[in-house]
């Protein structure tokens, strides 16, 4: 009887500690709708199946990411509250001239999941026709050439930037108050090209409105397989990706990370999740912990610079 209490007692406990025994809740430091809010919930569908708990998404966009990640390092280090981080949170280091946080210390990495490369875009009757003519109008011209992006300190600004700086161009960066207004000016040829993420142009380019000259990350896309990278194109050791993954409150146990880590690896390959992503223009991607917390401090230290040498003002 005393054995059989024993058994049941610890069984029990065992039932009320096993991960995740409730609902779990992701936070996303951008607004329902978007594109990296669409691959979370690809992704939070997934992890719901594979281990048999709601992943809830919760939106608490605004202040570049700060409001959803300093909500994120409060949370409890129990894996019941995570936090999609990513490449945002590198650029606000160099950023803003303090944060609440500290995205290095304060949290603890799970896996990457979603990149998206970037496309150097012109309107489809310019001139321009490829990357190595937009370097060679550059050159011919110092500083007549535009190039448009969004707001300053964004990814597409200091992807901007570092093409420039990488190319040993000189050229006029346009900040756009939206992607829509941005699309504008290229098609009307106020600006001679511009860097943005597929899912913001996807229309204007199935419509042959604008084409593009090249995609930044280091292979071809598969959603534009004839596009040629950057590199393809003659700018050595030029490789943007805008990423973002799952971490978790620093202190969350260990075995936690690693349930969660396993989930990803096993769902992110599928053959559901590669495709619903890939029309996103996403390229979803599995990494250890490890890999996750070096990509981080690689990207501080890489948009540290660009920020730097573009002389672009920190924000308080």
């Amino acid at each position: 009887m005393l054995c059989a209490a024993i058994v049941a007692a610890a069984s029990a406990a065992l039932a009320e500690t096993a991960y995740p025994n409730r609902p779990v809740t992701l936070i996303v430091p951008y607004g329902a709708g978007g594109v990296a809010d669409v691959g979370m919930r690809i992704l939070g569908d997934q992890l719901s199946n594979r281990l048999k708990q709601q992943f809830v998404i919760e939106n608490r966009p605004g202040a570049a990411g700060i409001v959803a990640a300093q909500a994120g390092a409060a949370a409890a280090p129990d894996g019941y509250t995570l936090l999609m981080t990513g490449n945002n949170n590198a650029i606000a280091v160099a950023l803003f001239k303090s944060l609440p946080y500290n995205i290095l210390t304060d949290f603890a990495s799970i896996s990457t999941a979603a990149f998206f490369d970037l496309l150097i875009v012109t309107r489809a009757a310019s001139p321009l026709k490829s990357l190595a003519d937009v370097i060679a109008a550059a050159k011919a011209n110092p500083g007549k050439l535009n190039i448009g992006t969004i707001n300053p300190g964004s990814t597409q600004n200091l992807a901007a930037e570092l093409f420039t700086s990488t190319a040993g161009i000189k050229v006029a960066i346009v900040p756009f108050r939206t992607s829509p207004d941005m699309a504008g000016a290229v098609m009307r040829g106020d600006i001679d090209v511009a860097f943005e993420f597929y899912a913001a142009i996807s229309g204007l380019l199935a419509d042959h409105k604008i084409v593009a000259l090249a995609s930044t990350g280091l292979k071809r896309t598969a959603y534009l397989p004839d596009v040629p990278t950057v590199m393809e194109s003659g700018i050595k050791d030029y490789d943007v990706a805008s990423w973002n993954g799952l971490s978790a409150p620093a202190g969350t146990p260990k075995p936690v990370i690693a349930t969660l880590n396993a989930a990803m690896k096993e769902v992110i390959p599928s053959p559901d999740v590669q495709s619903k992503s890939s029309q996103m223009g996403m390229a979803m991607r599995w990494s250890t912990p490890e890999d996750m917390t070096a990509r981080m401090q690689a990207d501080i230290a890489k948009w540290g610079a660009v920020i730097e040498k573009a002389g672009i003002a920190k924000r308080d």
